[in-house]
């Protein structure tokens, strides 16, 4: 049982040893979709284990913690596998068809997979230089990713992309020889267990700003999101909405797995900080959004926007504000994505990403049409989708604790999203189509297994909705683990 815990990294290992060895693009495909979608049921396995056990975890080679390498899942690893065991499954499918013929389908999916090992390695690692290397694997794999086409923009937006993301591996690097330097020890539950009575404990605020600089580039939080933008509108559609999803998403899980098992000194200066950089990153993501015409670029800022709701669970720092925090994560992971799947087969069914280009989709493609607002209404917050529950349980908490400025940014930036995706839905479905070189061109009429993915998604989010008080009780039980570590710790420590 426990060795389950190592197969999200040894899965999709094997896939890229597989793809190296076969390097037939059609089989490179198959192996794709059935590689994703046995991380989802073995990210299933794992999340049912987690409920029966509390916390498992797993020490390599039989070393005992904290001397060895330590892999454990917690609710919270739990629930992030299984969301980008979804995710990575529909990217799969969708790169079947929308991948253009200049990028083989066998290094896409070596890349794929080497992006999947890294994800998964963050979320079920329990060492901090552990984390630091499936950083890098991601790094790695996403550079590739993110230039595959070489294009000149796609250069230009990868090396700003792996640029700011180097200056953040080598912070998180330093944080790590500090952090290292100070407690003899990088396991997380030895350094709760350390850290937790050390009357010293003031003194690791310079490892954690570090970490905190580190992961504000990760996760793209005010003032440090300017690779996003940049970049993620420069590759193909396929892995821009990979990376839309999950690559964000892993600095806010290091951002809500540090502050709450170790660095849980001096919490009034973290928590502000957490806070005022949240109500930032809100307003700057929002705002930006608004004044762009190009679907991508659009998306991508809310990408920034969103993430201040993540932050601004964990600055309020209640259960019910971490639950909430989580909930919104998974939300977004989805929806972020589904929109960008959506954004692509409106550029596939008329050519272009221009929004002033475009018009007349609810017309010519109905289907299309509710396939973009199930996400953009999640992303709104409009009920019952996913997103009115995240932000309804964020903005209760941070009531209940007295943070009435940040909650009023909150709605604020939500009324600014909503304002985004009217503009995309006026422009693209509503409007006439302009009198321009995309009126001549025939509307072309795409398949069901186009619409898949986003189908799939799309109901998820739904369901997300529907379900919203059973999703709850898993996220309030992963927020009342990360509060309370003592479970952790001593599974970790003593077995």
């Amino acid at each position: 049982m426990i060795t389950f815990v190592a197969l999200p990294i040894l899965l999709p290992f094997i896939f890229i040893i597989s793809l190296l060895v076969f390097r037939s693009d059609r089989l490179a495909g198959w192996l794709g979709v059935f590689g994703s979608g046995l991380l989802i049921l073995l990210s299933g396995y794992l999340f049912i284990l987690v409920q029966k056990h509390g916390v498992i975890a797993l020490q390599m080679g039989g070393w005992e913690a904290p001397f060895g390498i330590t892999l454990v899942v917690d609710f919270l690893s739990a629930i992030m596998l299984v969301v980008a065991a979804l995710i990575v499954f529909s990217i799969a499918i969708y790169a079947l068809r929308f991948l253009p013929k200049t990028i083989r389908l066998n290094r896409f999916f070596i890349f794929f997979f080497g992006l999947t090992m890294g994800l998964n390695g963050a979320f079920v690692t329990g060492d901090v230089f552990n984390l630091f290397v499936w950083f890098e694997v991601m790094l790695m794999s996403s550079f590739v990713l993110i230039t595959l086409g070489r294009t000149k923009e796609q250069l230009e937006g990868g090396i700003k992309y792996m640029s700011l993301n180097l200056i953040g591996s080598l912070l998180f690097l330093a944080g790590v020889g500090l952090l290292y330097g100070k407690t003899g020890t990088l396991n997380m539950a030895h350094l709760a267990e350390i850290l937790k009575n050390d009357n010293q404990a003031i003194l690791m605020n310079t490892s954690a700003v570090l970490f905190f600089v580190a992961f504000g580039i990760k996760a793209a939080v005010f003032p440090l999101y300017f690779w996003l933008p940049a970049s993620y509108h420069t590759p193909n559609i396929t892995i821009s909405s990979l990376f839309a999803g999950l690559l964000t998403k892993v600095g806010v899980y290091t951002f809500i797995r540090f502050f709450t098992l170790f660095f849980v000194h001096d919490q009034q200066f973290w928590h502000q900080l957490l806070l005022i950089t949240a109500g930032f990153t809100m307003v700057a993501g929002g705002m930006a959004a608004a004044a762009h015409y190009e679907t991508r670029r659009i998306l991508s800022y809310h990408i920034i926007s969103q993430i201040g709701y993540m932050i601004m669970g964990l600055g309020i720092f209640t259960p019910l504000a971490i639950a909430g925090a989580i909930f919104f994560t998974i939300h977004n992971m989805i929806a972020k994505t589904n929109t960008f799947l959506v954004a692509g087969m409106i550029a596939k069914a008329r050519g272009t990403f221009e929004l002033k280009e475009v018009g007349g989709l609810f017309k010519q493609s109905p289907f299309l049409a509710i396939l973009f607002m199930v996400p953009a209404f999640a992303l709104a917050g409009v009920p019952p989708i996913s997103g009115f529950f995240a932000k309804f349980i964020l903005i209760k908490a941070g009531l209940e604790n007295g943070n009435y400025v940040i909650t009023a940014v909150a709605i604020l930036t939500g009324m600014l999203t909503l304002y985004s995706m009217i503009k995309i839905w006026n422009e693209a479905f509503l409007k006439a189509q302009p009198a321009n070189e995309y009126a001549s061109t025939p509307f072309k009429k795409l398949k069901f297994a186009e619409y898949f993915p986003s189908v799939l998604l799309g109901a998820t989010s739904i369901l997300m909705g529907l379900f919203a008080a059973y999703l709850f009780d898993f996220t309030m039980n992963a927020a009342n683990q990360l509060i309370d570590p003592s479970l952790y710790i001593e599974t970790v420590l003593k077995g």
